[in-house]
């Protein structure tokens, strides 16, 4: 966030000369801190703090003051600072906090017109010699579908260096009918606005919606974050020039609404501003390094390259009453498609040998869709008679469609890596290149996940862990007892592991000897109260210049 100086003493007061307006401001309206503090992209020297103040009356620039302080109160190391918000933003307070000490905890706070915002935590990265690092890992949290335990659970946790959210923080959909609306706590949760967003102010309103919830505030305050968009940020299905729920003629142009769905982003959460003359989508892409022990490398597969999805609808007609599959299949197997531009695919490789080169046991990849070959399971043939003959009314369609797809060989999801199978095997040529040990993290789903992933020969090349939704419905049971993931994972070679039940989270416990993915599930996402529980463990070892295969613990 730029400041500019001269207006922030001034409205403080500390300037030469005051303006007339700042001078009785304090008296014109009150201020209060409803969306609670966050911080986020943690280097070894400086971190992003973030706020959002409500005027009573908004209108005029507000001044602010911000406090970092060493939690271990050590002599030296606070900071502090001033600045100026105001409409332009939405009110929102960004600061990247400079010359910090690596691997220190901090609280931090903001103060305006003598309030005080809420206290948070966070901390820098360390440097040298690190036995362990503890990562959350969320995606995909619908407001109106249940509460945000799982975001609670994060907050309550005794360690977690930092929170990975892997995109679909908010959701584009609102109104009646509306996906999530028919939960059984959605009366109380609807989206604000009550409509699907579509202008700056729309989104600016969805955004502070989700920041209301306290939930989300406690795991914000807890932890820096690091954050990457999925497709709901904008719109469903997004890619380069459109998306699967944007209309052109009724909802005006892609670019535009983008462009407003990535300014109110920025605004809104705890992710560093590009740089001067940079653009919003590329400053998705970033490294953090974990002293000695492990590299995150975000990678950005929504907005900068990525070719439209093919469908059955648009590339496959039906002649004769059968699908034609020729185009389809053509377009994927098309070497030309891409999820990710050639500039980031070598920003990737570099990133990957650096980490190598430095000694680093591990390469964790922020992304955002599943990775893994995933075909429909094809319960006809998967259940016993009776067990498919207790499928439920409400599941039929459902189960008539893994069917069908799985009569035409294709894939489960067009818009996950499955959908680009040429671009996914650049990134693991990438991935073999630079004799990495990738951990990939995905999210999207709204399902656990643990998959082992091979190139086209049937080298494996990386695992995977796929994070739950924090309410985002999964596809549930397809049979009473009988979770849809126990038969994808059985229909799949490459996936050991599917919960499509569960909400909640991954944790992943970074060592020089294992990478360990612990599936962190909430109890219930309809009630206030809730416990957690371990579904499943699962570990990765370094097997040479590779991972070996998971194992269950």
């Amino acid at each position: 966030m730029k400041i500019d100086r001269r207006k922030a003493l001034a409205l403080l007061g500390l300037g030469a000369a005051t303006p007339a307006a700042a001078q009785g401001s304090a008296m014109a309206f009150t201020v209060a801190f409803n969306h609670g503090v966050a911080s986020g992209d943690p280097t070894q020297d400086r971190v992003v703090l973030w706020t959002r103040v409500t005027p009573s009356k908004p209108g005029a620039d507000v001044p602010f003051t911000w406090t970092l302080n060493p939690v271990d109160r050590r002599a030296g190391g606070a900071k502090s600072g001033q600045g100026v918000t105001g409409p332009a933003r939405d009110y929102t307070i960004k600061v990247d906090a400079t010359g910090l000490d690596a691997g220190r905890a901090y609280t931090f706070e903001f103060e305006v017109l003598g309030v005080k915002s809420p206290m948070g935590r966070t901390r820098t990265l360390p440097a040298g010699k690190v036995d362990d690092v503890v990562l959350a890992v969320a995606s995909c949290s619908l407001y109106p579908n249940g509460y945000f335990n799982a975001y609670q659970a994060i907050a309550d946790l005794p360690r977690v260096d930092a929170v990975l959210h892997l995109g679909d923080y908010i959701y584009e959909y609102g109104g009646p009918g509306s996906y999530g609306m028919d939960s059984t706590v959605a009366g109380e949760r609807p989206h604000d606005p009550p409509r699907e967003i579509v202008s700056l102010d729309d989104y600016r309103r969805r955004h502070a919606q989700y920041k209301s919830d306290p939930g989300l505030q406690a795991a914000h305050a807890k932890a820096p974050w690091v954050v990457v968009w999925d497709d709901h940020e904008t719109a469903n299905d997004s890619f380069l020039h459109g998306a699967q729920n944007h209309t052109p003629g009724a909802e005006g142009d892609w670019t535009v609404r983008k462009a407003a769905a990535l300014k109110a982003y920025f605004e809104w959460m705890p992710i560093r501003e590009p740089a001067s003359g940079g653009a919003l989508a590329d400053a998705a892409m970033r490294s953090f390094h974990f002293g000695d022990l492990a590299s995150l490398i975000m990678i950005e597969t929504r907005l900068t390259a990525r070719d439209q999805q093919v469908s059955l609808d648009a590339d496959a007609p039906e002649v004769d009453g059968k699908r034609d599959l020729t185009k389809l299949k053509a377009k994927l197997a098309d070497p030309q498609r891409r999820m990710m531009g050639p500039t980031q695919e070598a920003w990737i490789g570099a990133e990957l040998a650096r980490s190598v080169q430095a000694g680093h046991a591990w390469q964790v990849i922020g992304n955002e869709v599943v990775m893994a070959r995933v075909m429909p399971a094809v319960p006809s043939k998967q259940l016993t008679p009776a067990q498919y003959a207790a499928i439920p009314e409400a599941s039929k369609r459902r189960v008539a469609r893994y069917e069908a797809a799985a009569g035409l060989g294709l894939p489960v999801g067009l818009d996950m890596w499955d959908g680009y199978p040429a671009d996914r095997e650049r990134l693991y040529d990438r991935f073999k290149a630079a004799k990495a040990r990738p951990i990939v993290l995905s999210g999207d789903s709204h399902s656990f996940w643990a998959n082992e992933l091979h190139d086209a020969a049937g080298k494996r090349v990386a695992c995977e862990f796929g994070t739950t939704g924090i309410t985002s419905p999964g596809a549930g049971e397809i049979s009473p007892g009988i979770n849809a993931g126990d038969l994808i994972a059985d229909a799949n070679p490459e996936v050991v592991f599917n919960d499509q039940v569960s909400k909640g989270f991954v944790l992943l416990t970074l060592t020089r000897e294992q990478a360990k993915g612990e599936m962190v599930a909430v109890s219930t996402i309809v009630a206030r109260d809730f416990t957690t529980k371990v579904v499943k463990t699962f570990v990765a070892a370094p097997d040479g210049a590779g991972v070996s295969a998971l194992k269950e613990v």
